[in-house]
C-alpha cells in the first residue's frame, strides 16, 4: 500500500489484525475497450485480495452468460458471498450495490436514498463477524447532483449517530469531486481524514469519486488506487483499497 497513511504492519501478528477492504464500480463489466466481461472484473476483483469489496453498478438480468447475472457470477468466480443492494428492478433484471464478503453475516438492512424524479440510489447496511470482531459496513452509490447528495448524506448521518457500531465503514462512489463540499465536509466532520488516491477515469485518473471512510479514523492503516493495466480497462473507474488495523496493537 503507498497512500498517504501509516507504514504497514510487519509482524504476523500485526497482519492477522489486518482487513482488507476495497470498493469498485464495475460499471456494468463494461470495459474502455466496448467490450462487456464479468470474467474480467473477477480477475481485478481477485488481483486486490480483499476480505471486503463492495461494488456499485452491478447489473443482473435473465440469460445463462457471464455476463447477464453479474452478480451471481463474480460472487462464484471470486468466492465470495454476495449480499445484494438492488437499487433498479424491472421484471428478472436488477441493478445497484452488492456487498462481496468472506465473514460472517449477522445482519443486513437496506436504505433507501432514493429523490423523486432522479434515477434510484440506495445503500446496503451490514453487520459483519470478522475474527470475533463486530464491524459495520456501508455500500453505497451517491447521486449525481449536489443537492441529492446533500440529502443522502443527511440521510446516511442519521444511521451513524444511531445504534452505532465501531468499527464501522463506509465504501463507495460518492460522485464528487470537488474536495471543499459540503457532502465531504459532512463526512470528515462525522468519520475524520480519508485519503482521496484518484480513481476515475480509469486510463488516467483525475477525481477521487470513490472513497473509502473508517471510523474511528485511527484504524486506517494505508489506502491506495488499484493501477494495474486490467483495472485500467476492466471499467470506466479504478478500484480503491484500504488496509484497516481492527484493534490497537499492543506496546
Amino acid at each position: 500500500m503507498t497512500d498517504q497513511k501509516r507504514n504497514p504492519p510487519t509482524s504476523s501478528d500485526e497482519r492477522a489484525n489486518l482487513l482488507a477492504v476495497a470498493s469498485y464500480n464495475i460499471h456494468a463489466c463494461a470495459g474502455r475497450d466496448g467490450n462487456t466481461s464479468s470474467e474480467r472484473v473477477a480477475l481485478v476483483i481477485r488481483e486486490l485480495e480483499a476480505d471486503l469489496v463492495g461494488l456499485q453498478e452491478v447489473d443482473s438480468r435473465p440469460g445463462a452468460a457471464a455476463d447477464s447475472q453479474q452478480m451471481d457470477y463474480l460472487a462464484r468466480a471470486t468466492g465470495f458471498t454476495a449480499i445484494p443492494g438492488v437499487t433498479i428492478q424491472r421484471h428478472n433484471r436488477s441493478y445497484g450495490n452488492v456487498l462481496l464478503t468472506r465473514h460472517p453475516v449477522r445482519a443486513v438492512r437496506r436504505v433507501d436514498l432514493s429523490l423523486a424524479g432522479r434515477e434510484p440510489r440506495g445503500a446496503i447496511d451490514a453487520d459483519l463477524e470478522v475474527h470475533g470482531t463486530r464491524v459495520r459496513v456501508l455500500v453505497t452509490h451517491l447521486g449525481l447532483r449536489a443537492a441529492e447528495r446533500r440529502w443522502q448524506l443527511y440521510r446516511l448521518s442519521e444511521l451513524f449517530l444511531h445504534g452505532a457500531i465501531e468499527p464501522m465503514i463506509l465504501m463507495g462512489d460518492f460522485n464528487e469531486w470537488y474536495p471543499y463540499q459540503s457532502t465531504l465536509r459532512r463526512l470528515r466532520t462525522l468519520f475524520g481524514h480519508c485519503p482521496a488516491p484518484r480513481s476515475f477515469p480509469a486510463r488516467c485518473p483525475l477525481l477521487a469519486l470513490d472513497r473509502i471512510w473508517v471510523s474511528p479514523s485511527s484504524l486506517l492503516v494505508a489506502t491506495r488506487a488499484h493501477k494495474t493495466a486490467l483495472a485500467r480497462v476492466a471499467s470506466d473507474h479504478l478500484p480503491v483499497k484500504s488496509l484497516l488495523r481492527l484493534r490497537p496493537t499492543r506496546p
